[in-house]
Parts: C-alpha cells; sequence; structure tokens
C-alpha cells in the first residue's frame, strides 16, 4: 500500500499526442484570437460575443459531453488542458466556458433521457448559457443548509428560493437548482433536497443583481430569485430527494477544472516573472542574475510543475474511471494548484516591483483572480476536510 492508495500504479498521467494536438489548437486560439480583448473586457466586465462565437466553433463548450449529445465526446483530462490554456490567458473567459459542464453533468450523470436530449446539446454546441444555482445566503458549504423550496402541488413542483454567486447567472438561459422537496431529517440533513432544469423565461425567474467581485471580472456572478417558478414533473433531475448526491458528484467531477484553472494563472504568472525577470536591468545587469530572484523563479517552476502532474493525474483517474481515488485526488489538485498558484502570482508582483502592482502589466489580475477560485466550488478549507475524510471512507473504509 503506498498510503492511501492501494499500489503505486494509480500514480500514472497518460497525456497522448491527441491531447497536446489540442492544446496547441486552444493556445494558438487564446493567443491570436483572445489576448487583444483581455484588457478591455475586464473593464468592461463582458467577454465579447465574437470571442464566443469563435469560441463554438473551436467546440469549447462541450468536450466532456458525448457526441449524441453535441459535445466532442474528449476526457477529462482534455478539458483540464483547456482550463489550463483559456487561464493563462483570461480566467475570466475560462469561468464562462466551464460553467455550462456545472449543468451537464448532473444531467448527463443521473437526468432522464429527455432531459439529455431537449438540454444538454444547445449548451454543449454552446448556442444556450447554463448555470448551476445552488448556493445561498445562509447555505455555502453547508449545501444542506438551504432554505429554497419545492413543492409539488398537481403534478407540478412550485419553486421558491434566492441563490446568490452564481456563476452565469445574470446571462443564463437554463439553470439547474437545487432545492427542498422535504424537510431535513436531524440525523441526515443532506436528505429532502432534489435538483431541477428551470428555465429562464419561466415566469417568476428573476436575475437580482450581479455581483462585483475582487477577481474575474468579466464573469457574470449574479443573485437570482425564484418566486412560485411552475417546475413540470419531467423536469427533475434524477430521483426526489437525492440532489444533494448530485450536486456534490458534480462538484468532485467538475473541481479538476478549477485546479486547471489555478494552473493556468500559475502558468502565466511563472512566465511574467521569467521573462520581465530578464528583460528588467538594475544596478548594471538583468535582475534574473540575482539570487533571490533566482530563488523566486526556483521555487515557481518546481511548484507550478508539480500543480501540473496533480492535476492532471486527478483527470486521469476519471478517465481510468477509479472514481474514489480520482475524487480524492481532485480536492487534492484543487487545493493545491489554487494555492501555489497565489504564491507564485505574489512572487511575480514581488520581481516586477512597481509594475506589479500597476494594473496595465495585468500581473495584479492574477493574484485577484486565484483568490476567487480558493473559494468557489468547494472553499480550499472544505478540500481539507474532503481529502480526510473521502480518504477514509473510499480508500481506508473507515467513517470519520
Amino acid at each position: 500500500m503506498v498510503l492511501p492508495f492501494k499500489s503505486a500504479e494509480v500514480f500514472s498521467v497518460e497525456v497522448s499526442e491527441k491531447h497536446e494536438l489540442f492544446r496547441k489548437a486552444v493556445r494558438e486560439f487564446m493567443e491570436r484570437d483572445v489576448a487583444p480583448y483581455v484588457e478591455k473586457g475586464e473593464a468592461q466586465r463582458e467577454v465579447p460575443k465574437e470571442i464566443l462565437e469563435k469560441a463554438k466553433e473551436l467546440g469549447l463548450y462541450g468536450i466532456t459531453v458525448p457526441e449524441e449529445y453535441g459535445g466532442q465526446g474528449g476526457d477529462t483530462l482534455m478539458s483540464a488542458i483547456a482550463q489550463e490554456e483559456i487561464s493563462r490567458i483570461w480566467p475570466s473567459f475560462a469561468t464562462r466556458v466551464a460553467a455550462g459542464a456545472l449543468f451537464t453533468t448532473p444531467i448527463l450523470l443521473f437526468g432522464s433521457e429527455e432531459l439529455k436530449k431537449k438540454y444538454v446539446p444547445p449548451v454543449a454546441r454552446g448556442d444556450k448559457v447554463a448555470a448551476l444555482a445552488n448556493t445561498e445566503p445562509s447555505a455555502g458549504s453547508d449545501v444542506a443548509g438551504m432554505q429554497s423550496t419545492a413543492k409539488k402541488i398537481n403534478g407540478k413542483y412550485i419553486l421558491n428560493g434566492r441563490k446568490i454567486f452564481i456563476t452565469n447567472g445574470g446571462i443564463a438561459d437554463y439553470y439547474v437548482v437545487t432545492a427542498r422537496t422535504s424537510p431535513p431529517d436531524p440525523k441526515a440533513r443532506w436528505k429532502g433536497i432534489s435538483m431541477f432544469v428551470v428555465e429562464r423565461e419561466w415566469k417568476g425567474v428573476k436575475v437580482v443583481s450581479r455581483i462585483d467581485t475582487l477577481g474575474l471580472k468579466a464573469s457574470n456572478t449574479a443573485e437570482l430569485i425564484f418566486e412560485d417558478v411552475e417546475i413540470p414533473e419531467e423536469n427533475i433531475v434524477g430521483e426526489e430527494g437525492n440532489g444533494f448526491k448530485y450536486a456534490m458528484a458534480t462538484f468532485d467531477r467538475t473541481r479538476v477544472g478549477v485546479a486547471a484553472q489555478a494552473l493556468g494563472v500559475a502558468q502565466a504568472a511563472l512566465e511574467k516573472m521569467v521573462s520581465y525577470a530578464s528583460q528588467r536591468i538594475a544596478f548594471g545587469e538583468p535582475i534574473v542574475m540575482f539570487e533571490l530572484v533566482q530563488e523566486k523563479i526556483a521555487e515557481s517552476l518546481t511548484e507550478v510543475n508539480t500543480a501540473r502532474l496533480l492535476t492532471y493525474w486527478a483527470a486521469t483517474l476519471f478517465d481510468k474511471g477509479l472514481e474514489n481515488e480520482a475524487i480524492v485526488a481532485a480536492s487534492m489538485a484543487k487545493y493545491y494548484s489554487t494555492e501555489i498558484a497565489e504564491k507564485v502570482a505574489i512572487r511575480a508582483i514581488t520581481v516586477h516591483g512597481g509594475y506589479g502592482v500597476a494594473t496595465s502589466t495585468g500581473v495584479e489580475r492574477l493574484l485577484r483572480d486565484v483568490e476567487v477560485m480558493k473559494i468557489y466550488e468547494g472553499t480550499n478549507d472544505i478540500q481539507k476536510l474532503t481529502i480526510v475524510k473521502e480518504t477514509a471512507r473510499r480508500l481506508l473504509g473507515i467513517k470519520l
């Protein structure tokens, strides 16, 4: 045993020529077509339509969605590579693209065939925008504490509640929404939550406001209200009362994408640090000649590539069908990669000196963006708890 795994055989990363060709295509797209829009897009707090249309042509919206439902049929590692390369240039754009997976994943895993055929293809093609509406003002990390309700009356569910910090919330056409269909069991608070597909145009669906955040300025984060929204019975995802499990299973799979986003930020910060240190002359020579600068670069090179291995490994475990191992690895990757991205971004700012805090260089934005990544899809403190509890339960057979 290699604690907590049964053997060292699980420690493998399989990057194929197909993956690298895909990386090259995404990188070329980001550097050629997207990079010129970043500064303006962040200032105007939106991703230009022409960029979104070009992303459709590249198939970035449904990378892991099966071809029969309008996607590319790619694997988890391919999706992680895309998130890494997109975030290397523009993290806000990465969230715009990635949020669709929070919608399609639970439907593909647990939804009826009718829901899959109706709602997944337009999102996977990029024709429709989608979001997961799960977090509430009093229920963030404590998902079981949600207060939204969906009462079944005359063959329909009547949804009432408030959701907050919803990525793509203000621009989504479709939402996957969680709500209580029965009161919580004191001994199992997660029970009684169900999941539904809701359309933006339905009566009672309201966008309260857009939330301005520290980073990811061009990502649309919103607060929503659902007032007596009538949901057809067939729009429930899976079985009534299992919505908590469906939400957690979704986060388990999409968490690798957040790790990859942070990896892209860390890579961008590293590249900026090395480039500036090689060009900046002080005391008659490039500052890359100074040992303390070399120390920052060496630490960053080591940590960024460690984060890459951890993230790719988690993705590979999912692709191999090793779900128990993958879920633990994904939490490790999300926690570690976001922490490393923060460290590397701070080092990059320090090496840049005054230019590091100037908004025109884009270095300080990397730090602001990763602070958001440390919080969404499970805070890093929650990831630490998940690593221990899921390791005990899934790999060691111990209930904590």
